[in-house]
């Protein structure tokens, strides 16, 4: 993975007033975000298999905090999105209510990178407080500057 999760990020990838009471309408308003990202080169693709691996099973991190994603060959290298949702959407059987959404499309061939951005995410994601700044930041900018603060703090 180069450099932090906030280098995966600009204001154009975060939304932060999803209008969805549905998950699945929720991942592609996300999702939709990376259409046109110069690392996606098969966005229907990428997409398909976003889709797929969240019927597997779920993608709730708990605390109000998915990470639906995708390994896959339509990426050439890691991607993110991030979605808001102030409402809540319901999001798996267990009814747990996500409000941020973090897309992620990585390459098949760079599993630890993967697993540096899901390691790094779950650290930023980790104090209630942080989480508090992130579902209450007003603009994409914001809150993009929230996660490099904790980014900072926490020395990733």
């Amino acid at each position: 993975m180069a450099g932090k999760i906030t280098s995966l990020l600009e204001p154009a990838r975060v939304a932060l007033h999803l209008q969805s009471s549905k998950r699945t309408t929720a991942l592609h308003d996300v999702a939709q975000l990376l259409e046109g990202h110069p690392n996606v080169v098969n966005f229907a693709g990428f997409y398909d298999e976003l889709l797929a691996r969240d019927r597997l099973d779920t993608t709730c991190l708990g605390n109000g905090v998915a990470l639906p994603h995708a390994r896959t060959e339509h990426v050439k290298q890691i991607v993110m999105a991030v979605g808001r949702c102030d409402a809540g959407i319901p999001f798996d059987a267990n009814g747990e209510i996500v409000k941020l959404f973090f897309v992620l499309g990585t390459p098949k061939s760079k599993p630890g990178d993967y697993l540096a951005v899901v390691s790094a995410l779950c650290k930023l994601l980790r104090d209630p407080a942080d989480r508090t700044a992130f579902l209450t930041a007003p603009t994409p900018a914001a809150f993009i500057a929230a996660l490099a603060a904790v980014e900072t703090r926490l020395g990733l």
